[in-house]
């Protein structure tokens, strides 16, 4: 019958990827095994079931950075995610990875986040002792939470799981993933929510370009492209240097350029994150989730039946987390007025009735 459509794209990747990409037909394999697809890739495949996943339709109503902002033109956490996804792509090409991997570990990066993005995190971190991670959450979204064929978990490659897990945190003694493609998310999520956050908080009036410190703008540049630009160029050319040179596998930036991201990234951490009107929001935000975790502990089965077979296998917390974390900003805010803000139960036609009275 001759070879496969698959087998033919692992042959391409074969024959015209770096030596240090990721080959598909090299994977470590998936926790459960399955048949090959005979026409995609594993990680074509493990693309295809996160951008089909529920946990990726709701991003689209998750935040960013501020909670319901007024207009249409700021970031929600799914465009984060493209944008993280495009930034890595290009530093991808450039780096003649495996632009598939990449993708998808893209894609799956940030399916773990709360409501209300870092607030939510932040508060069920404070709640169970156990602690909680949103690229930890990730993990259980994609092995646990989401189903596939009626099993637990999407079943996704060992090599996007990795990249997801390892995608969190910029300091030089953290672990890093162990492929070029899962080291290119992280570095992208930095660029991408640095740039685009100065970008969003500029067009919110909280912040102005002449605010930012020079010194990382004569560096980076002094418009939002051009920053993206000279570090996705300056990522690709200084990884493909000290690669040459057989210094060890690792994607960064020259030491010039990422002290100038991690300047920025912390100017913005003091300044907008931590400033008076995240501060604001995420206390309200803590507020909401604080009391829905409380109800759903004592009243479980308002949960849907999929929460409560977790409970019963996993203890009840963690099915208050999983099912909490996973709602959008919307239905958790919805929840809350539902449960706690006193309404009318009189029912409408009797309110009629009453009404005619008068």
């Amino acid at each position: 019958m001759g070879i496969s459509i698959r087998e033919e794209i692992e042959k391409r990747e074969q024959e015209m990827l770096a030596e240090y990409a990721t080959l598909s037909a090299n994977s470590r394999g998936r926790a459960r095994e399955e048949d090959d697809d005979p026409i995609r890739s594993c990680f074509m495949v493990d693309r295809d079931r996160v951008v089909h996943s529920k946990s990726f339709r709701r991003l689209k109503h998750k935040t960013q950075v501020f909670i319901a902002p007024p207009g249409d033109h700021y970031r929600s956490r799914l465009t984060h995610t493209l944008e993280v996804n495009q930034i890595a792509k290009t530093i991808g090409a450039g780096l003649n990875l495996n632009m598939d991997l990449i993708e998808a570990i893209a894609l799956a990066h940030d399916l773990g986040h709360t409501p209300f993005a870092h607030a939510g995190e932040q508060i069920l971190d404070h709640l169970v002792d156990t602690g909680f991670k949103h690229n930890q959450n990730s993990i259980r979204v994609l092995t646990r939470v989401e189903q596939h064929r009626k099993g637990r978990g999407l079943n996704l490659s060992w090599e996007v799981l990795d990249g997801v897990i390892h995608h969190s945190g910029y300091d030089s003694s953290d672990e890093v993933a162990s492929t070029l493609e899962g080291q290119v998310i992280r570095l992208s999520d930095k660029i991408a929510y640095v740039q685009h956050d100065i970008d969003d908080s500029i067009r919110a009036g909280l912040l102005v370009l002449e605010e930012l410190p020079q010194e990382y703008l004569d560096v980076l540049g002094y418009t939002h492209s051009n920053r993206i630009a000279t570090l996705v160029t300056d990522t690709i050319m200084h990884t493909r240097n000290i690669v040459g040179q057989g210094m060890g596998l690792v994607v960064r930036p020259s030491p010039e350029i990422d002290q100038a991201l991690k300047g920025l990234r912390k100017f913005m951490f003091e300044v907008i994150y931590n400033g008076p009107v995240c501060q604001a929001e995420r206390a309200r935000a803590a507020f909401i989730v604080e009391h829905l975790f409380k109800y759903y502990r004592k009243h479980p089965d308002k949960m849907s039946p999929f929460y409560l077979e977790i409970a019963e296998e996993e203890g009840l917390d963690q099915a208050v987390i999983d099912y909490i974390s996973g709602m959008t900003d919307e239905y958790c805010i919805e929840s809350f007025l539902e449960i706690y803000v006193p309404r009318s139960l009189v029912p409408e036609a009797k309110k009629s009735l009453d009404n005619n009275e008068y």
